[in-house]
Order: C-alpha cells, then sequence, then structure tokens
C-alpha cells in the first residue's frame, strides 16, 4: 500500500512537470528549461514505473531485459537524430518522431485487446473502446507522419486521387460501422485488425494530397492525434502521468491546428478529409501587367538600410536553408546601432512547421519582443520604410488576395506590398513551395538582390559597417 501511493505521488509530480514544461515553452527564454523540467518528470515517471509497479501488483511481470534494451536503443538513437538534424531538417524529424509516438499508441492497443480477448466483459465495454479509438488514432498518426516526413524529405510528392473527399469519407464511415460492429458483437480480431489496415491506409490517403503550402496545418494535427492516442494508452493502464502527458499533448496540438487554420484560412473539417493544398492546381497570372524584375546591388541595398528610420525583416525558410540566422541577427544589431528600429514578421505558417521562423531567430538570440506576429505587424507596414524578405514566398505572395484562381487565395499573409521598399532576398525566380509564382516580384517598389542568403548577408553586414 506504502508503494502504491509512493507511485501514485509520483505520476502527480510528473503529471505536474509536464504542465509546468508546456507552460515554459510558450516563450522562447524559458524555453529550453521547460523541455528539461518536462524530461525531468518523464524520467521519474519511468523509473517509478520499473522500480514500484510489480511491487503492488504481482500479476504484472515486467520483462527487464526488453525493457532496458529498449530504452538504451531509444535513447541512442534519438541522442544521434536530434545531435545530428540541422534546423532545416527539424519539421522531418518532429514528423518521424510524432509518427512513432502514433505507432507506439497503435501497439499498446494491439498487445492489450490480445489480452482482452479472453475477457469475459458483460454490458458497455468501454476498455475495448479505448482500444479502438486508440488504434484508429494512433494507426493514423503513424502512417500519416511518415507521408508527411517523405513529403518534407522531397522523397513523396502530391498526389490526388480522383474522388479523393469521397474515398476518405467512405474510409471514415467504414471505420466507424466497424468499430459499432465490434462493440455490439463483442471482440472480433477480423474486425480488429481490418480497422487498423483502413486506418493505416487512410492516413496515406490523408496526408498524401496535401500541398507544402499547407504541410504545418497537418504536423501540429498529427501531433494532437499522437497526443489523443497516447491519453487512450494511458486509460488502458490506469497511469496518471501518461494520462496526462498524452491530454496535454493532444489539446495542445488540437488549439494550435485550429490556430494554424485560421491562418492559412481553411476549415477543420476540410483537414479532416485531406481536402486542402493539394498541390499547386493554379498559378499566378503571368504575362499581364508589368514583368520587369528590377535588381538591387548589396552598396544600394546597405545605403537604403542605413539610412532608414524603420525594417521589417520577413524570414522564411530560404533563411533555414542558409543557416544564416546568425548573420541576419547580427546585421539586425549594426542597424540598431546606427539608430535603425528593427522588427521580424512572423507569418504562423512560415517555415515547414509550425514556430519554425519563432525557433530558428531564437537560436540566434534575436529578442522574442522583436518577432511580431502576422496580426500585430501588418499595420505598421504602411510606415515601413524597408520590407527586407529572406527566403519566404507564399507568406507574402499577393495573389492570396487579388487572384481567385491561385492556390493560396484567402490565405492571410504579410502585407509587405504596403511598405515604402521591398527587397527580396533570394537565390532565382523559382517559386515558393506551394508551387505558384509571386506577383510581388514585379512591384515597381519591389528589388531583387539575388545569391545565397548567408553570403548576401556576410557582404551586406560588412557595406553596412563601412556607412
Amino acid at each position: 500500500m506504502i508503494q502504491l501511493t509512493f507511485l501514485e505521488i509520483a505520476y502527480l509530480i510528473a503529471s505536474l512537470t509536464f504542465i509546468i514544461g508546456l507552460k515554459m515553452l510558450s516563450h522562447p527564454d524559458s524555453a529550453r528549461k521547460g523541455n528539461l523540467v518536462a524530461a525531468a518528470g518523464m524520467l521519474l515517471a519511468i523509473v517509478v514505473t520499473l522500480t514500484l509497479y510489480q511491487d503492488f501488483d504481482s500479476s504484472k511481470l515486467l520483462n527487464y531485459g526488453l525493457i532496458f534494451g529498449g530504452l538504451v536503443v531509444g535513447s541512442v538513437i534519438g541522442t544521434i537524430m536530434a545531435k545530428r538534424v540541422q534546423m532545416t531538417a527539424m519539421p522531418q524529424m518532429v514528423s518521424f518522431f510524432n509518427g512513432m509516438g502514433g505507432a507506439c499508441a497503435a501497439l499498446i492497443a494491439i498487445i492489450e485487446f490480445q489480452h482482452h480477448q479472453h475477457s469475459t466483459v458483460t454490458g458497455f465495454d468501454g476498455e475495448l473502446l479505448v482500444m479502438l479509438l486508440g488504434l484508429l488514432i494512433g494507426s493514423v498518426s503513424f502512417s500519416g507522419s511518415l507521408i508527411a516526413y517523405g513529403k518534407l524529405e522531397g522523397k513523396i510528392k502530391d498526389k490526388v486521387l480522383p474522388f479523393n473527399q469521397v474515398i476518405n469519407m467512405s474510409m471514415l464511415l467504414a471505420i466507424i460501422v466497424l468499430i459499432v460492429y465490434q462493440m455490439v458483437a463483442g471482440s472480433s480480431p477480423l474486425v480488429f485488425y481490418g480497422i487498423l489496415v483502413i486506418a493505416l491506409v487512410y492516413g496515406v490517403l490523408f496526408v498524401m494530397p496535401i500541398g507544402g503550402a499547407d504541410m504545418p496545418v497537418v504536423i501540429s494535427l498529427l501531433n494532437s492525434f499522437t497526443g489523443m492516442a497516447a491519453a487512450f494508452g494511458g486509460f488502458l493502464y490506469g497511469n496518471k502521468a501518461m494520462l496526462t502527458g498524452g491530454i496535454l499533448v493532444g489539446s495542445a496540438g488540437t488549439i494550435l491546428t485550429i490556430l494554424m487554420c485560421n491562418a492559412m484560412n481553411r476549415s477543420l473539417t476540410n483537414v479532416l478529409l485531406g481536402a486542402f493544398g493539394g498541390g499547386a492546381t493554379g498559378a499566378a497570372k503571368t504575362g499581364s501587367g508589368d514583368q520587369t524584375v528590377r535588381e538591387i546591388s548589396i552598396s544600394d541595398t546597405a545605403v537604403l538600410l542605413s539610412y532608414s528610420q524603420n525594417v521589417v525583416i520577413v524570414p522564411g525558410y530560404g533563411l533555414a536553408v542558409a543557416q544564416a540566422q546568425h548573420i541576419c541577427h547580427e546585421l539586425e544589431k549594426l542597424l540598431e546601432e546606427k539608430g535603425v528600429e528593427v522588427n521580424y514578421a512572423i507569418h504562423p505558417v512560415a517555415g515547414r512547421m509550425p514556430g519554425h521562423m519563432n525557433v530558428l531567430l531564437a537560436e540566434a538570440d534575436v529578442p522574442y519582443e522583436r518577432m511580431q506576429e502576422m496580426e500585430e505587424i501588418n499595420d505598421k507596414f504602411t510606415n515601413t520604410d524597408v520590407v527586407v524578405v529572406i527566403g519566404a514566398n507564399d507568406v507574402v505572395n499577393p495573389a492570396a488576395k487579388n487572384d481567385p484562381s491561385s492556390p493560396i487565395y484567402g490565405m492571410p499573409i504579410l502585407e509587405v506590398e504596403q511598405a515604402k521598399n521591398v527587397i527580396i532576398m533570394k537565390r532565382g525566380m523559382a517559386a515558393g513551395y506551394a508551387g505558384i509564382e509571386n506577383e510581388l516580384f514585379f512591384y515597381p517598389k519591389t528589388k531583387m538582390l539575388f545569391g545565397d542568403a548567408k553570403a548576401t548577408l556576410q557582404k551586406l553586414t560588412a557595406e553596412v559597417k563601412e556607412i
């Protein structure tokens, strides 16, 4: 009884660390410490489970060989991957790890179902329902996350099947029917594994048609799925720490998904049906109006920035690819020394995952108060002397407002075209992740500064120093 009480207290402490850690993750200054706090809570939960769980329930025999083998292998692989991953590949790693979490939740449901077949439950079988839901959500998260990983890595292309919505709806309906049948007819291995197969296929078809510009929403949604699946595992085992952790991840992911949908002007229903952002089916209008590209030199850019009153930098995936966040921060500090006010405009879906640009800039020690969200910064562009767009594309494309035929039409954007001057730093005229041309490139106030972002920023910083 004493061991049981201590175990429950330890789970309660672990749950509190998850909540505190999540709260600390809301600010870059405390995010690292919050991650460590939550990790310490998870370590506590693992240790007390391995040392005390069997003491008060002798029927639950622990295979320490397999447990510690898995801990060692997983820790080594996770540590190596985390240390080697580049900031540009962070979304891929998040998708991969998220998929592994979904797979674990599905495996828990499968293993517990094998034990459950021999039970004699009469009436409503809540435990079976939890297993089925954990199997469904975990499987969708696993296969969907792997497809997301492949798309982010560039190994899988967008693919929209004919009648894609009808197929997805039919598969969801089939899963619901099978779950109801399983609950009414009792444990049937054939039905159970049929749900597993359909859920895995649905996860693939759900993510496959989604275009690159919408991937941040997908990553957030799949993350919430994994959290919910883990919470169901917590229900099955009566593990309050696992339950709390899953609820926190699931609820946080769901809230973030809704916020991202609003930022992309998408409905959550369309997300669930896999019916948005399916490749770039349209293109920005070309061949009409002024199609002249105006270039600007490094020295002219340095002069323009140095004698401005306020400058806004718009970071994008290109900044992450070039690993240029540190030199960008150095340029920002130089301009501040010259009396120029510098801020960063952050679009909710810039990059390849939620908060990608915030993490990138925080890594370079950019003050958090300089990172301004889209709703906050858009009203300030009309009074901005220069906007410098580094590697961003779709999130500043006016086609989202002006071209009803564009795939991104209706998506809120950073309205940089309202500024007095716009400088676009790009390697070339290639389209963004959504695969469409950016009409901003041809605006009279827009100047193109071609070249690798890091090399260009280094030269630009050197020029600003000389002024």
